[in-house]
């Protein structure tokens, strides 16, 4: 799919991630129309007509409400509607209600938006992006999950406070589940041209920086949840980014996570590696370099997320 003209973004789901998510697309003009769809029609229809009322300041348009019908046309479909997480409660024991919502869902939406690329948000981000794709039956491609998107962008943002650096200039990957087994990709993160441990911009890195680093993003989504309740403005705006990947054709690198196919010799399982993400969706970039260790890593994510899919009777 090329750069789309007129371009039609809907987000499935008005809670506080859909509704960010929904507001991050409108202000960054990551689409011509954004549409909001969600069954709760009091709910959706005031959404709707909160984002409309700023659209003098914004070049979209913002349709929506609780028919099916605001689907049609779309060219990308983020899902975001789901139970959510609890304090305490990990992404991966939010898996059963969220695949049944999926099996009700997907295949209206799919009729109605035949062409578009679906973007799945709703956690366990990892096992429902397997799910989706097995429903759908579309090529892995057609079917990504937001992944590590914005766990990386939190690993850049620790990194570039601790060097006085611009996050832009940070180039540093989460990988694996997008949840308690992620893990950075250390063997080639760079400050710049510089790799993370050969940074001298001030005081050096040590590993067991980088390992204390490592966990406050593991674990950066559980404290966000205790003090307010639910993540929904850093995922808002990382959705907002992977459908502008799609929309522009940008073959941007993100790490989304995909169904991957013989890569890292993981089969059938979805999490992030870094992709080239563009108007056919995304596609797992070839000759990233990984170590031993990440290599092990990466297989051990693999394996927790294929004990959560036999768990809900879809094992691979």
């Amino acid at each position: 799919m090329p750069v789309v003209e007129n371009s039609k973004l809907t987000v499935v789901g008005a809670g506080s991630v859909g509704a960010s998510l929904a507001y991050a697309a409108l202000i960054r003009g990551s689409a011509s129309e954004v549409a909001l769809y969600d069954i709760a029609a009091e709910k959706v229809q005031a959404e709707v007509l909160d984002l409309a009322h700023g659209t003098q300041f914004t070049d979209a348009r913002v349709s929506g409400g609780d028919d099916l019908a605001v689907v049609e046309g779309s060219h990308v479909v983020v899902i975001t509607a789901g139970a959510k997480q609890h304090p305490g409660q990990s992404r991966l024991e939010l898996a059963d209600t969220n695949v049944r919502i999926l099996e009700q869902l997907l295949p209206n939406l799919q009729e109605r938006a035949p062409d578009a690329v679906f973007l799945l948000v709703t956690n366990p981000v990892d096992v429902l992006t397997v799910v989706a794709q097995r429903i759908t039956g579309l090529p892995a491609n057609r079917v990504i999950g937001s992944g590590t998107v914005l766990d990386t962008s939190r690993l850049r943002w620790l990194l570039a406070r601790r060097a006085g650096v611009a996050t832009s200039s940070v180039h540093a990957d989460i990988v694996g589940e997008h949840g308690d087994t992620e893990f950075p990709l250390w063997s080639n993160a760079r400050i710049g041209p510089v790799p993370i441990l050969d940074w001298h911009g001030g005081e050096s890195f040590s590993l067991a920086e980088l390992d204390e680093i490592a966990h406050e993003v593991r674990n950066a989504a559980y404290t966000v949840i205790r003090g307010k309740g639910a993540t929904n403005s850093a995922i808002g705006l990382a959705g907002a980014r992977i459908v502008e990947a799609v929309l522009d054709d940008e073959q941007a690198v993100l790490p989304v996570s995909t169904v991957l196919s013989g890569q890292h010799g993981i089969d059938g399982i979805a999490l992030s590696v870094p992709c080239l993400v563009g108007g056919d969706g995304a596609f797992p970039l070839e000759g990233v370099p990984f170590s031993a260790d990440e290599e092990g890593l990466l297989r051990a994510s693999a394996d927790a997320l294929r004990a959560s899919l036999g768990s809900i009777g879809r094992g691979a």
